[in-house]
């Protein structure tokens, strides 16, 4: 069996930070191994071009890539390699995260970077721990039974408010 895939975590600021911990929160609860990183689309482009370049040979499956504002981390990493990116477009006091949102979304064809909502961080890590569970069972049997605790949490949930719309009623 071969050793399992790293994702990168990569931020464009350290300011993404508090952010970016809920994936690698969620990665680690996976148990997947991991690297963080702070490179910048603007002010490091040559690092993060050699970062990507180098990401399959380096033992990474999957790039996680967080900026705020311009956004263009995600499609610079994407630029230079050929394993998936998925950008959490992060929220700045400028526009929202609109501006990050669009960055991240709008990439040109061959660049594709898969895009989670804004501040969606613990959901890239997911993704992340999805597509590497495409090639290891013991990824997609942790995520079969999330998805089963998901639902189980719903339906205790239903119940409890069950109780509480009865009590509200007197019945």
């Amino acid at each position: 069996m071969s050793e399992q895939k790293k994702v990168a975590v990569i931020m464009g600021s350290d300011s993404d930070f508090p952010t970016v911990s809920g994936a690698i929160k969620t990665l680690a609860s996976y148990g997947v191994p991991f690297e963080v990183h702070i490179m910048s689309a603007h002010r490091t482009p040559e690092k993060a071009a050699e970062f990507s370049a180098n990401a399959r040979a380096n033992g990474f499956g999957v790039i996680i890539a967080a900026a705020g504002k311009a956004a263009h981390l995600a499609g610079v990493l994407a630029a230079h390699t050929t394993i998936p990116v998925i950008g959490i477009p992060i929220k700045s006091s400028t526009l929202d995260g609109l501006d990050a949102l669009l960055a991240t979304v709008q990439m040109p064809k061959g660049i594709p970077v898969a895009t989670v909502a804004i501040d969606g961080a613990d959901n890239a890590a997911i993704l992340a721990v999805q597509m590497l569970a495409l090639s290891d069972e013991s990824l997609a049997e942790k995520l079969a039974q999330d998805k089963i605790n998901m639902k189980d949490g719903v339906a205790e949930k239903d119940a409890a408010i069950q109780l509480k719309v009865q009590e509200l009623v007197g019945c």
